[in-house]
């Protein structure tokens, strides 16, 4: 894994997982998170238990159907289906929020008394359209009193992008 050198309280557990040390097969090994990815459920399934185990995650994380949207949950009560959204924001002490990604950027999110988190997946069209925001307003702490961890992303030496997608950011 790797984990966020950041000015937040001990008790704030953050961190990204890599691809190593799953049970999926080719193409997808061997650590998969992802159920919508045509993996093995069975896999997936496995590798998300192994993570709560492995990293003793105090409960089930609050998984999310992303879809890069703008759209922002409260993880402090439980979902049947895994709702609609990109980004997730707990305050209940043991709520584990979560997101995935793969080329997209992973944003961790902790007020500075780490009583307040949120995990965002910010892709280029979310980033645009505004998700980064909408999870601050979804925040009861002032943005002042926010740290930002920004997670592993894609760089530019490997994607490029098309000049619609640059005029939308300038």
């Amino acid at each position: 894994v790797i984990a966020p050198q950041w000015a937040v309280p001990p008790r704030v557990k953050a961190f990204t997982t890599t691809r190593m040390g799953g049970v999926s097969q080719a193409p997808f090994d061997s650590l998969n998170l992802g159920d919508h990815v045509d993996d093995a459920l069975e896999a997936v399934h496995k590798n998300r238990a192994l993570i709560q185990t492995q990293y003793h995650l105090p409960s089930e994380p609050v998984w999310l159907q992303q879809a890069h949207t703008t759209t922002v949950v409260s993880a402090d009560k439980p979902f049947d289906v895994a709702p609609l959204a990109d980004a997730s924001v707990g305050r209940t002490p043991g709520r584990v929020c979560v997101v995935l990604t793969a080329d997209c950027l992973p944003l961790l999110i902790s007020n500075a008394g780490g009583t307040e988190v949120a995990a965002v997946h910010a892709g280029w069209r979310g980033l645009a359209d505004g998700i980064v925001m909408e999870t601050f307003k979804a925040c009861e702490s002032p943005i002042a009193d926010l740290h930002v961890w920004m997670g592993p992303a894609i760089g530019p030496s490997a994607f490029e992008v098309g000049e619609e997608v640059r005029a939308l950011f300038l």
